[in-house]
């Protein structure tokens, strides 16, 4: 096996002509040059250097093995250096994917932290619910996954113990009702007092959810219209058409016009969290991320 270090050294004794003078440019002793150069020729099987008086000469072998080897080294040191800046946060791409209301809130801080603090990183953004993003991080699809799961709810408890869990913030959900409803000025209403009301539904987790707590008071919801874009769903209900659960998260970055929210009891929450594979997570881009992603969970208003 030819290694890298002896094609440096076959490299330096050519352009200098002798073992000594290659010990000298390489800071080592004559005899450790002609050493490795006899395990060079030993690993291709053939002369590389002939005496010539004082000088050293390459062989046909050594003078094609030293083309080729320019060639090794330059990539070689690339390499290197590409490495290196990618440790240094230098450089680095991660691909992060987020479900909506987690890519209005949490991402902008997080990136906008990140890109101050190491520019040379680029990170790409694609939306996505749970279980899907949870998907695409299993498959190699993106790097880190914004993910979220319900309390008390039916999940596989088991469904995220593969992967590397940054738990970032708890967001509770909030009763959703147009500001001319009669539960519009409550301090907090019961999930069973919207249960004769039209309803607009979340996304498809969401909705499961919400079903999940009707019935368990009770009623099961009559969704008149369901969206996975929040802003409809904050729009419908300012139109009076019906009213909603949300989390606070997708309320934090909607102006919800015509629309209040009250406080749900009992309390429904749901855990969000920054997924990656253990691996990706010693990777120092993917980990600078998941801190800038933690910090801006801590900056992120409380439900109210």
């Amino acid at each position: 096996m030819i290694e890298a270090r002896h094609l440096r050294v076959l490299r330096t004794v050519a352009v200098t002509g002798s073992f000594s003078a290659a010990g000298r440019e390489l800071g080592c002793t004559q005899p450790a040059v002609s050493q490795q150069m006899k395990a060079l020729e030993a690993s291709v099987g053939t002369p590389l250097l002939v005496r010539n008086g004082r000088a050293m000469r390459l062989t046909e072998a050594g003078e094609a093995l030293v083309r080729h080897a320019t060639g090794i080294l330059a990539g070689l040191t690339a390499a290197e250096e590409e490495v290196a800046a990618i440790a240094g946060l230098r450089a680095g791409r991660v691909r992060l994917v987020s479900f909506p209301s987690g890519s209005s809130t949490l991402v902008p801080t997080a990136l906008a932290a990140l890109r101050a603090a190491h520019p040379g990183t680029r990170v790409s953004l694609e939306e996505a619910e749970p279980p899907q993003s949870v998907e695409m991080l299993r498959a190699g699809d993106c790097d880190i996954a914004l993910a979220f799961r319900y309390e008390a709810a039916a999940d596989d408890p088991q469904e995220w113990d593969d992967l590397v869990v940054r738990p970032l913030l708890t967001d509770r959900l909030v009763a959703l009702v147009p500001e001319r409803h009669r539960l519009a000025r409550a301090e907090a209403v019961a999930i069973g007092e919207l249960a004769r009301e039209p309803w607009i539904a979340g996304c498809p987790r969401c909705r499961g959810r919400l079903v999940e707590v009707c019935e368990s008071a009770g009623f099961t919801p009559r969704i008149d219209f369901a969206t996975d874009d929040y802003p409809a769903v904050v729009g419908l209900v300012g139109a009076g058409l019906g009213v909603a659960v949300l989390p606070q998260l997708a309320i934090e970055s909607v102006r919800p016009r015509g629309a209040r929210t009250v406080t749900l009891e009992p309390a429904v929450r749901r855990e969000v969290v920054a997924l990656t594979l253990p691996d990706l997570a010693r990777v120092p881009a993917v980990a600078a991320t998941l801190d800038r992603l933690a910090r801006a969970a801590g900056r992120t208003p409380a439900p109210r």
